[in-house]
């Protein structure tokens, strides 16, 4: 299957671009949520550290035919190649899926598919997962972790994960916001250690038609 893949080249400006994959499948979801924690944090992390960050968040409920249609023609298109454009040049990817049946989502796992595996290779990525009960949080060790790892993603060390009893009255309980912030500042300390990043168009210097016909 041919996949999209875009080039990454070092850029003239110092802002860190980061996106935020989020799989969740309800509206609203805890999956939504974790994501903006960790994309807020990570976000802060680096303005600390004196760096200017944008943080965008790529829901994949709305790209759910796109990803299925990029799967069966090879090629992604419309809002799902934006989205897949997104992740190949940021300089960070922040990763959340719900658990299902003891892993990361079908939506979720697709998305990564229609990615040339080349797209992350060497890239930061902090994940992160959601479900109803703590008795799913190995999922981020024994799921999450080797899927980036195969696809040569740099995990940070702390994984985050949420069940129902982290969201507390206040909307996040001390010890969820206490591992957000952890992981968040181990991404910033990633992306910081690399050069900033951004998309090449491969044809950027290939004259427009009117300029071909003045040199006929």
């Amino acid at each position: 299957m041919t996949k999209l893949k875009l080039a990454e080249t070092p850029r003239v400006d110092d802002v860190r671009r980061i996106a935020v994959v989020s799989a969740g499948l309800s509206e609203p979801s805890s999956t939504r949520l974790l994501a903006d924690l960790l994309g807020e944090a990570t976000r802060a992390a680096l303005v600390g550290a004196g760096r200017d960050a944008e943080v965008e968040v790529i829901e994949l409920r709305p790209l759910a035919h796109g990803i299925t249609d990029a799967l069966l023609t090879g090629f992604a298109t419309g809002e799902l190649a934006a989205a897949v454009e997104k992740v190949a040049a940021a300089d960070a990817v922040i990763a959340v899926t719900p658990v299902f049946s003891a892993s990361y989502s079908g939506l979720f796992k697709t998305f990564f598919d229609v990615l040339e595996p080349e797209t992350l290779e060497g890239k930061p990525v902090l994940i992160a997962a959601t479900a109803g009960t703590a008795r799913h949080s190995l999922v981020l060790d024994h799921a999450l972790r080797p899927l980036f790892g195969y696809l040569r993603a740099v995990v940070v060390p702390t994984g985050v994960f949420a069940a129902s009893e982290d969201w507390g009255s206040n909307g996040v309980a001390g010890e969820l916001r206490t591992r957000v912030d952890r992981a968040a500042g181990e991404l910033a300390d990633l992306v910081l250690a690399r050069p900033a990043l951004h998309r090449t168009d491969p044809f950027g210097d290939v004259p427009d038609f009117a300029t071909l016909l003045d040199g006929a």
